[in-house]
């Protein structure tokens, strides 16, 4: 380092040393780098650094496409027979899926709402913020530094593990069949695992690389996917037009009564639906989010409600409710009873259609630690951006890291469990942040604005699906999630609101910047 930066340095620190003093949260101006700065030492990297910020490339389209390609994934592939098993009935299981389609249509249409208020990324991170940070000192900003450490370090690792190992399952199903390979079970683990992380690596590459690139494999893989899924419905319809109607006529016998076992349903539902939010993650990149915010919500969930219900019709036409059940790869089943020798196509339409979603889950990972790194709940590099590709590539390679390492214990079911448990708490938090708003912010002008009703009825269904299967049927999962959720507040104290500075961080955050070539943003 050179003796002027190591003064600009030396400088920076001092500056920052007595501002430690001083034991308050940070705000928006004064708080970044809370964790561990070195913002000088970016000069020589980008010499107008004002003018260095993410663009508006998100168009209407592309927008649709991100939230239909991160809904449309893994869900309705891998999670039909949890549901079905839960639920206990056909007739049942339609309903679910119809009713967690409407929930996430208004907790969309709520979401509207407070994206359109407050026109920032960063999702439920920005609106907790913005609802609660400036109500007190300490206890204010908790909630959204939980959200922030929750999102980044559990639910887009744990919702990327699934999804690659989704990927992995359906693309080397096919390849070992047709190599007449029989790998034994941890043989088998290993090529998962390896398939998988391959996955995560090539979507790492792309998001790094570009956000038109990102959106261009968003845009190609969704429309692939909704082909794959017209193929599916076409084929359910055929044979239900030919009288396969046995199992349809099961109707509601056995359904499931209990409110733990239909909560438990819900979340299969709900993790296929996972994905309705995406968008609120990345306004500030996309394009007159006024009109396009809710115009692409509109679009998007009441299309992804009609082909999942269209979806579980054709399942259970071609295959019985214990088959579903048992079935590791609905979707491949059903391709072998329907296409014959072109079931190919199925797998390798899930493949297309998961590695989208990966895609989109990745491109909005990034955004949440950026967003947090910038308001000072996280170290200060995770907010800086490529000086040349303008994308956030420390949080994407954090995630992709922690999706990696979430992959190697991973059991889907377990993961998808825990994910729609410990979404179903920031649901309701976020319902709570909304109702709050319509009296602190009161005089301001909403673009949307929804009946109150609507929040309303989202914050009690994710209120009973976090209480429901704790009192029903405790798991130990969930208390690991809860667990997990309260450890934030072991850094939130000492690296937050006393802004202690870790030992060593500014030299790493240096490191990184040289390594990764990023810098800080402007902030408006």
């Amino acid at each position: 380092m050179s003796t002027s930066e190591s003064d600009s340095v030396r400088q920076r620190s001092s500056q920052e040393d007595t501002n430690d003093n001083h034991p308050l949260p940070p705000s928006k101006e004064e708080g970044r780098g809370s964790i561990g700065s070195i913002k000088s030492s970016s000069d020589h990297l980008h010499s107008n650094k004002d003018e260095l910020q993410m663009n508006r490339r998100v168009g209407l389209f592309s927008g649709v496409a991100l939230v239909v390609g991160t809904m449309i994934g893994s869900g309705i592939f891998v999670s039909p027979g949890n549901l079905l098993g839960n639920a206990g009935s056909p007739g049942l299981c339609l309903v679910l899926w119809a009713v967690c389609g409407l929930y996430s249509l208004l907790g969309a249409i709520s979401y509207c709402e407070i994206g359109t208020l407050i026109p920032k990324s960063g999702g439920e991170y920005i609106y907790f913020l913005e609802a609660f940070g400036h109500t007190h000192k300490f206890f204010g900003p908790i909630l959204a530094f939980i959200f922030a450490w929750t999102v980044v370090f559990l639910l887009k690792p744990s919702s990327l593990a699934i999804l690659s190992l989704s990927f992995a399952k359906y693309l080397s199903s096919p390849i070992l069949t047709a190599i007449n390979f029989c790998p034994d079970t941890y043989l088998s683990y290993v090529i998962n695992r390896l398939f998988a992380a391959l996955c995560i690596g090539i979507i790492t590459f792309i998001n790094c690389y570009s956000v038109t690139a990102a959106t261009r494999v968003q845009n190609i893989f969704t429309v692939a996917k909704l082909t794959a899924i017209a193929i599916i419905i076409g084929g359910g319809l055929y044979y239900l037009g030919l009288g396969y109607t046995e199992n349809l006529e099961i109707g509601f016998e056995g359904s499931a009564t209990s409110f733990g076992q239909i909560a438990t349903a819900f979340y299969g539902g709900l993790w296929a639906y996972d994905g309705w939010n995406n968008l609120n993650f990345i306004t500030e990149e996309l394009q007159n989010p006024y009109r396009n915010l809710p115009l692409a919500i509109i679009i998007a969930l009441p299309l992804t409600t009609v082909c999942y219900v269209l979806i579980n019709v054709s399942y259970l036409t071609v295959l019985t409710q214990q088959e579903i059940i048992s079935s590791n790869a609905v979707a491949v089943d059903w391709g072998i009873e329907v296409l014959g020798a072109a079931s190919f196509l199925i797998p390798l339409g899930v493949v297309m259609s998961v590695f989208g979603t990966a895609n989109g889950s990745m491109f909005t990972a990034g955004r949440i630690s950026h967003v947090a790194g910038r308001e000072g709940h996280a170290p200060d590099f995770l907010s800086y951006i490529h000086i040349e590709k303008k994308t956030p590539v420390a949080p994407i390679l954090l995630n992709s890291l922690l999706g990696i390492l979430m992959i190697i214990p991973g059991d889907i079911a377990t993961l998808i469990d825990f994910f729609g448990f410990t979404s179903s708490i920031f649901y309701c938090a976020a319902m709570v942040a909304l109702i709050v708003m319509r009296f602190t912010k009161k005089n301001e002008h909403r673009p949307i604005k929804v009946p109150i009703i609507i929040p309303v009825i989202v914050m009690v269904v994710s209120a009973y699906l976090v209480i429901g299967p704790i009192a029903a049927a405790p798991q130990v999962q969930y208390f690991y999630a809860l667990l997990f959720i309260l450890a934030g507040l072991i850094f939130y104290v000492p690296f937050v609101y006393y802004k202690t500075q870790v030992p060593g961080m500014k030299s790493f955050t240096f490191v990184c910047q040289k390594t990764l070539q990023i810098a800080p943003t402007t902030v408006h």
